[in-house]
């Protein structure tokens, strides 16, 4: 019943910012059991103008749908704090290199493994291939895997100096930028640093890089939900999150944690869909095969009970797995591989575009 009311509040539009109530993280919580349907919104800025007719709309829908329930929709204030707290992003934003991007997203998964960063590459390609300008940050403080994946773990960033103040200039391979902790220390060094240290790194890689003018930012962010994430939300706006799992039923039950990290009223970034990682195997001598080696449509059906769009079902492609190895991901040359990225890269801009 849970999931049948999220959808319902999925077709409910702010006014303001042309975000349904879900995906726009303005649903905190919601209980449903065989007699009562409560549901608590919380918006995005104090005394909302829109509040009351949003309500409303939940409220008679709902008892539309659940005719014999009792529906309690209730609204929590934004806190003075919690306004604060936004108000702060937004200036940090326009004040640092990131005040030309047009879109940030934040690529995270539940667990190691699945991936993800294989994912935030190659859809790296997916987007400049359409024609758009992007840039990679490598989040991943102490698993980088970027500069290796983009062929430039030789890459010494530049200091330049503008109007007094310094700024690193980052790596630029086939027209996309990219930045990573992995440029500034050796392969063989062990990153041994704490919380404070890693994200005080991670604070100057974002707005101290010459990121210049970008369609699209992607931030590679490390596996789980931690220090590293909250940093991250709290020194960059972020439009949108994608999840990436593989159909393993252990994968899936970690993307639940993810998805609800982003979907936390504290945090409110709008989760724009799951990204099937290691859907399935087709040999090249087998061409019609599928054979399913992590199980079948885990995350799939996961992001039909949560509401959620998968974005896309990514195969199991040995030149994948080489393209990142030698340096050039594999969307980035063949056009067979680069239309499974290019349909989670078309759905990506499209839901950001509404």
């Amino acid at each position: 019943m849970e999931y049948r009311v999220r959808d319902i509040l999925r077709g409910v539009v702010h006014p303001e910012s042309e975000e349904n109530l879900v995906d726009g993280g303005m649903v905190e919580s919601i209980a449903a059991d065989e007699q009562k349907i409560t549901v608590a919104l919380r918006f995005r800025k104090a005394r909302d103008p829109f509040a009351l007719k949003i309500k409303a709309r939940v409220e008679q829908l709902l008892k539309e749908e659940f005719s014999t329930h009792n529906v309690v929709v209730f609204v929590k204030e934004v806190t003075d704090s919690q306004q604060k707290r936004k108000e702060q992003i937004d200036a940090l934003h326009r004040n640092s290199t990131t005040s030309q991007i047009g879109n940030v997203i934040a690529i995270a998964s539940g667990k190691g493994g699945v991936g993800k960063s294989t994912i935030t590459a190659n859809l790296a390609f997916a987007l400049r291939n359409a024609g758009y300008r992007v840039g990679v940050l490598d989040a991943d403080i102490y698993g980088p895997s970027q500069a290796k994946m983009f062929g430039v773990e030789d890459y010494l960033p530049d200091a330049v100096q503008v109007d007094g103040a310094d700024f690193i200039v980052p790596a630029e391979r086939w027209g996309i930028k990219l930045i990573s902790i992995a440029m500034f220390i050796r392969p063989t060094d062990a990153l041994l640093w704490r919380g404070s240290m890693a994200t005080s790194a991670l604070r100057q890689l974002i707005h101290q890089t010459q990121w210049g003018e970008l369609d699209f930012l992607l931030l590679d962010l490390p596996p789980g939900t931690g220090d590293i994430h909250l940093s991250t939300i709290s020194e960059i706006h972020i439009d949108g999150a994608i999840i990436v799992s593989t159909p393993q039923q252990v994968a899936v039950a970690d993307v639940v944690r993810g998805v609800e990290m982003f979907r936390n009223p504290n945090v409110g970034i709008p989760v724009l869909g799951v990204v099937e990682n290691m859907a399935w195997f087709t040999p090249a001598e087998l061409p019609e095969n599928r054979y399913y080696l992590f199980g079948r449509g885990g995350a799939e059906r996961y992001a039909a009970e949560a509401g959620i769009d998968l974005l896309g079902q990514i195969p199991i492609i040995q030149s994948v797995m080489q393209g990142c190895e030698d340096g050039l991901p594999a969307a980035g040359t063949d056009t067979a591989i680069e239309q499974y990225y290019r349909q989670v890269a078309d759905k990506v801009v499209e839901k950001l575009a509404k």
